[in-house]
């Protein structure tokens, strides 16, 4: 692929280094000197410094054979403004960090994929991790719903059983899907005459989230407050 990476900073230094791994044209525009030269040292890419808000530098790092524009700026009017260009030179592709929740509508109107700031993402990571261990991954879909990994204890309630099993003793209702399920390093695809076992790592959708009332299913009974 061609990207255009705007930002050289914390997060667009990060994304830059996967994307230049995974042997894609990466072209970086990035206003400040300091950091521009930075990125041009570590990095196999073009690093334009200059001013991604202006469509003549879009033209220069090559939006007319742009897959995809990436604007990772600390300013969300910054990364509006470069969308908007992108938007009119057709590049394919918008994505944005938003760093105001306020201001995620204004990205999605005009057709960018958006990140919600990074920074609230990982606080509330090391919140969960604090407050709900048992969980060892999760995602949000939404504004409930939750993706998340958990090990199966030994004891649990569904230790044992089919998922087929579980679902007729009431133990999954129709809000809760176990997606995938690893058993000594191997993955395994979950139908209904699947034996769940202690030690399993499983995948869960549940449509309410990684609640207690879920995560007790599989033998962590943490605080329910």
């Amino acid at each position: 692929m061609y990207i255009i990476i705007v930002g050289a900073g914390d997060i667009g230094s990060q994304l830059i280094s996967i994307a230049t791994q995974n042997n894609n044209d990466v072209v970086v525009i990035e206003k400040d000197a300091e950091r521009a030269e930075r990125a041009s040292m570590e990095f196999d890419c073009l690093v334009l410094h200059d001013d991604a808000t202006i469509i003549d530098t879009l033209e220069e790092a090559g939006a007319n054979r742009a897959d995809a524009l990436i604007s990772t700026t600390d300013q969300d009017a910054t990364n509006i403004m470069v969308c908007l260009l992108g938007q009119e030179l057709e590049i394919p592709s918008l994505v944005s960090v938003v760093h105001n929740p306020e201001h995620m509508n204004v990205f999605r109107q005009i057709g960018v994929n958006v990140i919600e700031n990074p920074q609230r993402l990982i606080a509330e990571y090391l919140y969960r991790a604090v407050k709900r261990p048992s969980i060892k991954d999760y995602m949000k879909v939404g504004d409930r719903a939750e993706v998340f990994e958990i090990t199966v204890d030994s004891y649990a309630p569904v230790a044992g059983l089919t998922l087929a099993e579980a679902a007729d003793e009431g133990l999954f209702d129709d809000g809760i899907l176990v997606v995938a399920l690893e058993r000594d390093h191997e993955v395994i695809t979950p139908r209904g005459n699947t034996e769940i076992r202690g030690g399993d790592l499983i995948t869960v959708f549940s449509e309410t989230g990684a609640t207690p009332e879920v995560t007790d299913i599989f033998g962590h009974y943490e605080d329910h407050d």
